[in-house]
């Protein structure tokens, strides 16, 4: 196998729709000297997602879609992944599905984090039906993406044990706090081999 020279990372778009913590996390780790990706690209279907401030912040170029017409959108997302040569999607936060066709023509790989032990709890409300369910333990699952809702291959999981007095909120919190170290974890152990 032949060594590149130099530090070649992974062109990288991140989707999100809220807040953007997972986001920063990944600018983060991206920004250190022995990561495999470089963002260069904040994706949103949400013009007030907080999450865009960091594309200031970090000087990273933004695009925000109109979700209405989902056809329209994906087909301008494809075009501006192609112009900025991204070769890896890490959806973020993002409340949107990409359709099967998106997925099939974004030649790259897409990563998702999920708020559950997959395949337990896929979609939304995560946190209210592992409760609801009197689970011992919940967690979060970084998968790839293929087309059917959370159900790609499982790269990384971490269990998160639940409290007695646990809300939907304490849960997401504590779940967050791991979601921020097993994203660049499965990242490094996906591209590791390459």
């Amino acid at each position: 196998m032949v060594k590149l020279i130099g530090p070649k990372k992974i062109r990288t778009a991140v989707f999100i729709s809220g807040t953007g913590s997972n986001l920063k996390n990944l600018i983060e780790f991206s920004l250190k000297k022995k990561t495999p990706i470089e963002v260069n690209l904040i994706v949103s279907n949400n013009v007030k997602a907080k999450g865009l401030r960091f594309a200031k912040l970090y000087k990273i170029k933004k695009k925000i879609y109109n979700y209405d017409k989902k056809q329209i959108s994906e087909k301008k997302i494809l075009k501006d992944l192609k112009l900025n040569n991204i070769k890896l999607i890490c959806l973020a936060g993002f409340m949107k599905i990409l359709s099967k066709d998106f997925i099939r023509k974004f030649k790259g790989k897409i990563l998702n984090i999920h708020p559950s032990l997959l395949p337990k709890y896929k979609g939304l409300n995560t946190h209210n039906r592992a409760i609801q369910n009197k689970e011992k333990y919940s967690g979060c699952t970084v998968h790839l993406v293929n087309s059917k809702l959370d159900s790609g291959k499982i790269i990384l999981q971490k269990k998160v044990k639940l409290s007695k007095k646990e809300t939907p909120l304490s849960l997401q919190k504590k779940i967050l706090k791991h979601e921020h170290i097993l994203y660049p974890r499965a990242i490094n152990k996906i591209f590791a081999n390459l």
